[in-house]
């Protein structure tokens, strides 16, 4: 295809994305990536999926679900292939809200570049997921249960040749609170979004949730090794031991693990001993500041003072305090929830009254959860070679996964007299 044909084919794609999903801005079409195109977006309590970002690795599948099937192999008294009718209708269903965010939101914000598409606040959504929960699967066909084992979870979109989208979630998660999700917010998945049927993995970054599911393997490990590196000429353990893992400046490739005990992401950005370059599974607390908007210039109301908006959510503990400072950073004041409590994987708004005065500001905010784990306020330098939170540093790394740092997030205005 000539350089012209190939960027009309490509403007093409773009417009049609544009069309189907009018909330968001296209950062690639092969595979589709899209942000949410306004902070004002995430001011409802549900994203609306024309809202709700789409992170894809190869090129969205055509499939017929009526011929689709999710196999359950491994450790199980019998394997089987399930239709998704039976995972529908043999099965209890269950729904969850679920703040979603790829691991790689935040990555613009990181100096020098990181690797990938620049994803900066907008991937990212909070949604109702519903489906079957997975435990429920498991239990009907005999699956080991015990303490320290693995599902393995495969996606189904893999273009001939190319690794497998494979994930691998500990067993404890799994039997918690896991669904193999049929339905966001009411109504059947788009196929962008994992149509007919995706994994859910609650709290947890996006990249958990493998979309297109048509396997399920019960093992005693991740995926790891020699032995999953060259399955029908494909290699399984690319998604869980190369990529989405924290690997500073200074090493050339992540260490593998065949099986690890500590599952908490922020934990495991701390205890760099044990677990050299930490996997992304749980989401890191954070905040966004939705209204005002940045670059916007503002007037006091007659009661002299400026509403603060937000959101902010967290991975497996959920929020308990938000703060907002109007100064950069200098000094803080306790914002206030707002609305609804959908849960503790879902998003909470707050709301901060300002009083201002005249002139530019700097407004951010920082969450705290319940374990007492808050925002840092920057990145670090890459020549650091942090590979946790350290000293109020978000680690440099090269895939830029992860940021959850509230300085690069804040919103500049400027308020007249």
């Amino acid at each position: 295809m000539s350089p012209e044909n190939d960027d009309r084919s490509q403007k093409a794609r773009t417009q049609h994305l544009n069309e189907k999903y009018p909330g968001l801005e296209v950062l690639s079409t092969e595979p589709e990536n899209a942000r949410t195109d306004s902070r004002a977006n995430l001011a409802s309590y549900l994203t609306p999926r024309e809202q709700h970002y789409i992170r894809n690795h190869y090129r969205t599948p055509e499939i017929d679900a009526a011929e689709w099937r999710v196999s359950l192999t491994g450790m199980v008294e019998e394997t089987v292939d399930l239709s998704i009718d039976a995972l529908k209708h043999d099965f209890p269903t269950e729904s969850v809200v679920h703040m979603m965010e790829c691991s790689g939101n935040g990555r613009a914000y990181f100096e020098p570049d990181a690797e990938g598409d620049q994803w900066t606040y907008g991937a990212l959504g909070n949604a109702v997921w519903t489906g079957t929960p997975v435990r429920e699967v498991l239990a009907e066909y005999g699956s080991a249960t015990e303490e320290g084992l693995w599902l393995s979870v495969m996606g189904g979109e893999t273009i001939e040749e190319e690794d497998v989208f494979c994930r691998s979630i500990p067993m404890s998660k799994i039997l918690d609170d896991c669904l193999l999700a049929y339905e966001m917010n009411g109504t059947p998945l788009k196929p962008e979004h994992g149509y007919p049927v995706r994994l859910l993995v609650p709290g947890w970054f996006g990249n958990n949730s493998v979309k297109w599911v048509d396997r399920m393997h019960v093992m005693d490990r991740m995926v790891a090794g020699e032995d999953w590196q060259s399955v029908d000429e494909r290699d399984y353990t690319t998604y869980q031991q190369s990529s989405y893992r924290i690997v500073p400046a200074q090493d050339d490739t992540p260490e593998s693990y065949a099986s690890i005990e500590e599952f908490s992401t922020y934990d495991q950005l701390r205890a760099t001993d044990e677990i050299h370059n930490a996997y992304l599974f749980d989401q890191l607390v954070k905040s966004l500041v939705i209204s005002p908007e940045d670059g916007a210039t503002l007037s006091a109301a007659s009661s002299g003072r400026i509403e603060i908006m937000g959101v902010a959510w967290s991975g497996e503990d959920p929020v308990e305090r938000v703060e907002v400072s109007a100064d950069g950073g200098e000094t803080w004041d306790d914002a206030e929830f707002v609305g609804p409590d959908l849960g503790p994987y879902a998003a909470r708004k707050f709301r901060y009254s300002w009083e201002p005065l005249s002139g530019t500001h700097r407004l951010l905010s920082r969450a705290t959860d319940e374990q007492g784990r808050t925002q840092p306020a920057t990145i670090s330098d890459p020549d650091e070679g942090l590979r946790g939170i350290d000293d109020g540093k978000f680690p440099w790394n090269q895939k830029g996964y992860a940021n959850d740092a509230y300085g690069p997030l804040g919103v500049t205005v400027t308020v007249e007299d």
